[in-house]
């Protein structure tokens, strides 16, 4: 783990944004697509940690963006050429834009600040989306990378950030996939190679801790 000064380096809140990834009903909610990926989510407090996180972005002026995946009702411009998006197609809980299922799950609160991204596409919450545009044009340093899954959204979204040069910090007990035990493993053998890893207790520590004036 970092120590508090190295943390405390990477997150001033005019440089960080706190990225939430597919914290959607249809995802994480009580009427999941993935019963057990939200059961998960919701089990190992992960869910409850990214509200954690999402309330303090709100309350320290660190900027929040959520990315949402949707597609279509006739499906056009998803992809089809992985088993996985195959799959999803024919669950009976649809990603539908405009949707209950597209819309942040509680207790994660969305304020009129945020930037809600959605992509019809892809396994990525930033290649082909907004989202980078968007860091660039916020001066964005740091980026803090919550949600789900573990297994497949959340490593592209790292990958996808450092590889666009930013540095990407990932509170450990605030994403979430399946099985239970994939996730630590996921962060100790490949995030921790590309990016710093903490708790959410930590960067909260870091978020509110004082600020020095210029006259300090």
């Amino acid at each position: 783990m970092p120590s508090y000064e190295q943390l405390s380096e990477l997150l001033d809140p005019a440089t960080t944004v706190l990225l939430t990834v597919e914290c959607q009903q249809g995802v994480v909610g009580p009427d999941s697509a993935l019963p057990e990926l939200a059961g998960e989510a919701r089990s190992s407090g992960a869910l409850a940690q990214v509200a954690r996180l999402v309330a303090a972005a709100h309350e320290t002026g660190v900027q929040v963006i959520h990315a949402i995946a949707e597609r279509r009702p006739d499906g056009r411009g998803a992809n089809h050429n992985a088993r996985l998006f195959r799959a999803a197609a024919r669950l009976p809980v649809q990603q539908l834009s405009g949707t209950t299922a597209v819309r942040v799950a509680p207790p994660i609160e969305v304020a009129d600040e945020d930037f809600v991204v959605r992509r019809l596409h892809g396994l990525s919450p930033i290649q082909g989306t907004d989202v980078d545009a968007l860091l660039r044009n916020l001066g964005c340093r740091t980026l803090i990378v919550t949600g789900v899954s573990a297994n497949v959204a959340i490593p592209n979204a790292v990958f996808d950030a450092v590889n666009r040069g930013y540095t990407v910090v990932v509170p450990g007990d605030a994403i979430a996939g399946v099985p239970s035990d994939y996730t630590p493993a996921m962060i100790r053998n490949t995030l921790a190679l590309v990016a710093t890893v903490a708790t959410t207790d930590e960067v909260l520590a870091c978020l509110k801790r004082p600020r020095r004036t210029g006259r300090e």
